[in-house]
């Protein structure tokens, strides 16, 4: 059986306590992982303390190069990578291929960190003056990060990180632990330095010490949003930068102009990809109209057609849910949509397998008040709600408390141009389903999904992860003479 450990200071380090990972699949342990203490803790801190003296020195062509080095590991490594993300998390073979590829993104965006990391400078700004400003590292970052996307959301976080000049420690899911460790071997084989980039195992009680830890300058977070507002409320009272995105309930608007054939293959996508746990996920479909009735019959004979198996099967479209208590929070919600009134237009619940299989479900006639309209379910399950007009869906999105990413269908550029000013989410799809953006735009929420003011990679994940300095200078001539210096506050004349 499998053996996950640390990776701290470039070696692998065990622990005096451990879990099991399971195959979502089979529901099987395939292995344990290690689970950090306060010693570890500590260890992996120091070890990225005192990598931080150094490394934020390395130029910034050297810092760019590795990063070069690590895109062409990750793209030679993207099948490797893909099968460890299949085998703990569940997700079929491309759909964790995806996750690699869009997680390589964001380092392609760190190898350009020289230009990104401009400051600015001001000749003459008064007689023989100067100014300039420029961004500086803050020390040691640390990243925690769910279990549904190992390898994309960590590389939201590290690599920007320490192409400005930290140094970093990720603590991932322990449900999901093995991604982490190989990407770390693969920035050694880039050539980090020992200690730049470490991997601290372990759960709650890990994080917690990691994200309060006195060596810690700054905090990444993406999960649920009650633990996100805990890491923001718990990092920023230890005096640390924090940002932490929290959940969602994305909404996807369908006018009765779209296109309905498109619209459903769109959101059947968006709504089961990934066993519907995606953050991004949409999780509401909003019929508007006329659209109604026809957009329910097209999703209903999508999700049934979808073929529900194990995730390395070529077959399988889509895989099983995390775990058995994921399982049954799923089965759970729909059972619950239906006794309040919701109509089960397709119902999953009965997928067939040994592990934590609950196929596609659709709940049609949802009320806003229903539990499973108000928490964020993380699975395959697609609520319908009906709206007369594009304004009372407008309305009805900004009522909800999350505010993450949402989209909507129409031909009309004037409808489209209308919503994606009116609502109030920080991520918009026109005829686009899941619009998590580029790497060099930056990805985050409004409301209840993010926690901090600044959202992860692009521009925003630099200014995270740096601080500025501005300079004001003054270089003059050398000359002799009596008197005292004046004590006038410098002036632009």
């Amino acid at each position: 059986m499998r053996s996950i450990q640390h990776w701290i200071g470039g070696v692998p380090v065990g622990g005096s306590t451990s879990a099991a990972v399971h195959d979502p699949a089979t529901g099987l342990q395939s292995g344990e992982v290690v689970l950090g203490r306060r010693a570890e803790v500590d260890l992996a801190v120091g070890a990225a303390a005192r990598a931080f003296e150094s490394w934020s020195e390395v130029s910034l062509s050297r810092r760019a190069q590795i990063m070069f080095a690590l895109r062409d590991l990750l793209e030679r490594h993207e099948d490797e990578l893909a099968r460890l993300v299949t085998a703990e998390h569940g997700k079929v073979l491309d759909d964790a291929r995806g996750e690699v590829v869009r997680g390589r993104e964001v380092v392609e965006f760190a190898c350009g960190i020289a230009q990104v990391l401009k400051g600015e400078y001001s000749d003459q700004v008064s007689s023989g003056v100067d100014a300039f400003s420029f961004r500086q590292p803050l020390g040691v970052c640390a990243g925690v990060v769910p279990f549904n996307f190992p390898v994309m959301v960590p590389l939201w976080m590290h690599p920007i990180a320490i192409a400005c000049g930290n140094t970093f420690v990720l603590k991932p899911s322990e449900r999901v632990p093995s991604a982490s460790n190989l990407v770390a071997e693969l920035y050694a084989q880039a050539g980090l330095p020992d200690g730049v980039f470490n991997v601290l195992h372990g759960d709650h009680e890990t994080a917690d010490a990691l994200i309060t830890h006195p060596g810690v300058a700054a905090v990444s977070f993406v999960g649920s949003t009650p633990v996100a507002r805990h890491v923001h409320e718990a990092a920023s009272s230890a005096g640390k930068r924090v940002q932490a995105l929290g959940g969602a309930k994305n909404h996807a608007v369908v006018l009765p102009d779209a296109d309905l054939d498109l619209a459903a293959d769109q959101i059947t996508a968006a709504a089961y990809g990934s066993a519907g746990q995606r953050c991004m996920a949409v999780s509401v479909a909003v019929a508007v109209g006329a659209a109604a009735d026809p957009l329910i019959e097209r999703l209903a004979a999508r999700a049934r057609a979808i073929r529900v198996g194990p995730g390395d099967d070529p077959a399988s479209e889509m895989g099983p849910v995390i775990s058995e208590a994921a399982r049954q929070r799923v089965t759970g919600h729909v059972e619950d949509a239906e006794r309040a009134g919701a109509k089960l237009v397709v119902d999953g619940r009965g997928a067939a397998g040994p592990g934590f299989f609950v196929g596609p479900c659709l709940l049609d006639g949802v009320a806003t008040g229903m539990a499973a309209y108000q928490e964020e379910i993380f699975g395959p399950v697609l609520l319908v709600l009906r709206a007369e007009t594009l304004d009372e869906a407008i309305a009805l999105i900004n009522a909800n408390p999350y505010g993450n990413g949402t989209a909507i269908f129409t031909s009309s550029g004037e409808a489209a141009r209308r919503f994606q000013r009116a609502v109030h989410v920080g991520m918009i799809g026109v005829n686009v389903p899941i619009p998590v953006p580029m790497a060099f735009y930056s990805f985050g929420g409004w409301k209840a999904s993010l926690f901090g003011d600044t959202h992860v990679h692009g521009a925003e994940g630099v200014r995270f992860y740096t601080r500025a300095k501005a300079v004001t200078s003054r270089w003059p001539a050398p000359v002799v003479a009596d008197g005292a210096s004046s004590m006038a506050f410098p002036t632009a004349r």
